[in-house]
């Protein structure tokens, strides 16, 4: 059913995005600059980030209701704040965030070039990862869907744990590399890669050979997006692709994240995993034509607009 098709009546989805919260300060340049040289930046934006974030601000945006849990530094740490505050702007409820005691939020530089390809450096407190969520079952309560990223595995496991045993869809994005026995792969109802995270952790260089590796280990349906290249899934073992949207680049920061925003919410309405995928690249597809990172994540109205005139 689509969103449009809904009864006026009907409440909307909730989605809980759990996962890194990280604040991103971009420059735009117009090249990367050589080893030890320098580069005029274009423009400069200080935005909310990490996968979970990044998702959770493009499925508010997005029309659903949306929910954040994650570990954040400090009460007293001055970029965990500005991350709170950002996410209470876009009307995202943080009843699971986790504050550490003494510790700073994850901080990352980024350079954006002319083509829209991205350099980072993160930093991140290594007390940020011995966080533990302290209710999880409470965190899932009301949830249609959770959509977990893998940066922070043993915080959100119990979660994702808590929503499998109320019978609610894990949408798991595997942004980093791991082993291929992750118990989140068997844990989540959908598994989708980057194609970085499923190469490095199959040691496949071939995206369907990576996906027919990691099959036999759940009974997820899995998938890998590619950048501009097709997102690639199994369908009863066969390999199957679903073309993306060409667009002019300006900004790829965040693209992954609003693509796996754009499934986990379509999934919540009720829709199927391939018109899910379609309307999470077309979501990615107009983030990539604008420069900020989460702050380029489009709203609805313009993501349908889009894919009618696709």
């Amino acid at each position: 059913m689509a969103p449009s098709d809904r009864p006026k009546s009907a409440k909307p989805p909730a989605v809980l995005c759990a996962g890194i919260a990280v604040q991103d300060i971009i420059l735009r340049v117009p090249q990367f600059p050589p080893p030890g040289g320098k580069s005029m930046a274009d423009d400069f934006m200080v935005v909310s980030g990490g996968c979970a974030v990044n998702a959770a601000i493009a499925i508010a945006r997005l029309g659903g209701v949306t929910h954040y849990a994650g570990p954040l530094g400090d009460t007293a740490d001055a970029v965990s704040n500005q991350l709170m505050a950002e996410l209470a702007r876009e009307g995202i409820a943080t009843s699971g965030v986790v504050r550490v005691s003494g510790a700073n939020a994850p901080v990352s530089a980024i350079m954006v070039d002319a083509s829209g390809e991205r350099m980072i450096a993160t930093y991140r407190d290594r007390r940020i990862e011995a966080a533990r969520p302290a209710d999880p079952d409470a965190m899932v309560a009301g949830i249609t869907v959770l959509l977990a990223d893998n940066r922070f595995p043993d915080f959100v496991q119990p979660i994702c744990e808590a929503a499998r045993r109320k019978g609610i869809p894990v949408v798991l994005d595997a942004d980093r590399p791991t082993v291929e026995s992750n118990p989140l792969f068997a844990i989540a109802t959908h598994v989708v890669f980057s194609s970085e995270c499923l190469r490095e952790t199959t040691g496949c260089a071939d995206l369907s050979r990576g996906l027919q590796r990691i099959a036999p280990l759940t009974k997820a349906f899995i998938a890998v997006s590619n950048g501009p290249g097709d997102v690639i899934y199994l369908n009863d073992g066969a390999v199957r692709r679903v073309p993306v949207f060409a667009v002019t680049a300006v900004d790829t920061l965040a693209a992954g994240d609003v693509f796996h925003a754009g499934i986990a919410l379509a999934l919540a309405e009720g829709r199927d995993e391939l018109t899910a995928i379609r309307f999470g690249a077309a979501a990615a597809a107009l983030k990539c034509t604008r420069f900020g990172g989460s702050a380029g994540a489009p709203r609805r109205a313009e993501v349908e607009a889009f894919l009618a005139r696709a």
